[in-house]
């Protein structure tokens, strides 16, 4: 009987273990073994063990196997479309009269608390499932397009059923302090304390979400507003992230590493101050080029003083229906290239590895090593860079969730 036994092998691959951080960790003409959802085996396969035995084995058939992307920055759980103010603002019509005729977030708080659970999972799971086909294996659902208990809650049920009911992992994140409802107009100090004397309360009593943010920002949340959802958070054991530096330079980042905040996103006004505070703490810095596409952004973030610091890097969708209404980790990779001026090995680590430490999950996935989850993809590619390199192509031939292949 052999000493090895497997439930899986893939054999006929190539891997790119995205386990160094200096380049791919490629390993051609290679396996990869795995028992009870983990990874247990990997290199070349001319060094496998000569006495090993797998219950399955599956022939890669030349593909390039990647760890499963991340897409560690989403609001991907809303109702209702506003592709009309897209429309209208396309057709001159300013953002400011679009607010006050109802539109922006305001709408799709609206759409989002009148719909049912049922309502929002059927309007969610189309994106869901887009994601999944580029070979994401897990995926960042954020609340905050119910700014009430009631609304931001369900959005997270929603979230967390998710995950029961597809081959993906979810990491929940509440984001009660996106933006200020109509009902506490010119109150927000008020509504900092609805975020977290009441909401933040209830949603860890039904144990819904894994981190807190907060919109940072002039036509958001302030500094001390902020902080005091950070302080809160800490109260309750949650890690914080932040939507930092996006519009104008807030000190955002430097408060999140204060916090020892798992990410500040966005980031294109982050100041030196706000690199070295990252720098210093491990946070990491989460570029969202859909959102400075979709906005036409002309303040690039500042990627070269970020790679000088060795702050990690990561890159995510932030789907949203008001500024990045994508699903792609691949077009994002693309965008991250030719957008920011990152290199394709950059782009892949931004969805993978340093994804995974943007989640605080980097100990589990972001990359192929023994022990960690058996989460990855398989690629009809001629090496790594193309998944950078080509645009509105999925080359996705299939993926590997806890080691099972998914169909979908």
């Amino acid at each position: 009987m052999a000493s090895t036994n497997w439930d899986s092998l893939w054999l006929n691959v190539h891997l790119a273990t995205m386990a160094s951080d200096n380049d791919y960790g490629m390993v051609q003409n290679a396996a990869i073994a795995v028992k009870d959802g983990r990874i247990t085996w990997l290199g070349a396969a001319k060094d496998l063990p000569s006495d090993y035995a797998a219950q399955i084995t599956h022939d890669g058939q030349g593909c390039w196997l990647t760890p499963g992307l991340i897409d560690c920055h989403t609001h991907m759980v809303y109702a209702g479309n506003r592709s009309n103010e897209f429309e209208a603002r396309l057709n001159g019509v300013a953002y400011e009269e679009i607010a006050r005729q109802g539109g922006g977030i305001v709408s799709t708080v609206k759409a989002t608390r009148a719909a049912s659970e049922q309502e929002l999972m059927r309007e969610s799971l189309p994106r869901v499932h887009s994601s999944l086909r580029e070979g994401v294996t897990t995926l960042e659902i954020k609340s905050g397009y119910g700014l009430d208990t009631a609304t931001e809650a369900k959005i997270l049920r929603v979230a967390r059923q998710i995950q029961r009911d597809l081959p993906v992992r979810i990491t929940t994140t509440f984001l009660g302090a996106h933006a200020l409802p109509p009902e506490f107009a010119g109150r927000a100090d008020d509504y900092i304390d609805e975020v977290c004397e009441r909401m933040l309360p209830a949603i860890v009593a039904e144990g819904l979400a894994d981190a807190v943010d907060v919109f940072c920002e002039k036509i958001g949340f302030t500094p001390a507003q902020t902080e005091r959802v950070f302080q809160a958070a800490q109260r309750h054991g949650l890690p914080v992230k932040l939507h930092a530096e996006q519009l104008s330079d807030q000190g955002g980042a430097a408060l999140t590493a204060k916090y020892l905040g798992l990410s500040a996103d966005h980031l294109e006004y982050l100041s030196d101050e706000g690199i070295a505070a990252m720098k210093e703490y491990g946070t990491v810095a989460v570029l969202l080029p859909g959102a400075f596409y979709f906005l036409r952004e002309t303040k690039y973030p500042p990627l070269a003083a970020l790679r000088a610091a060795g702050v990690s890097i990561a890159l995510a969708t932030d789907c949203n229906p008001g500024t990045s209404p994508m699903t792609s980790p691949l077009l994002i990779m693309n965008m991250g290239c030719t957008l920011f001026r990152m290199t394709p090995l950059e782009a892949l680590q931004g969805v993978t590895i340093h994804a995974a430490k943007a989640l605080g999950l980097q100990q589990k996935i972001g990359s192929l090593m023994v022990g960690k989850q058996a989460d990855f993809a398989l690629w009809k590619i001629e090496r790594p860079a193309d998944l950078a390199y080509m645009i509105g192509v999925n080359s996705c031939a299939s993926s590997v969730f806890s080691g099972m292949v998914r169909k979908f």
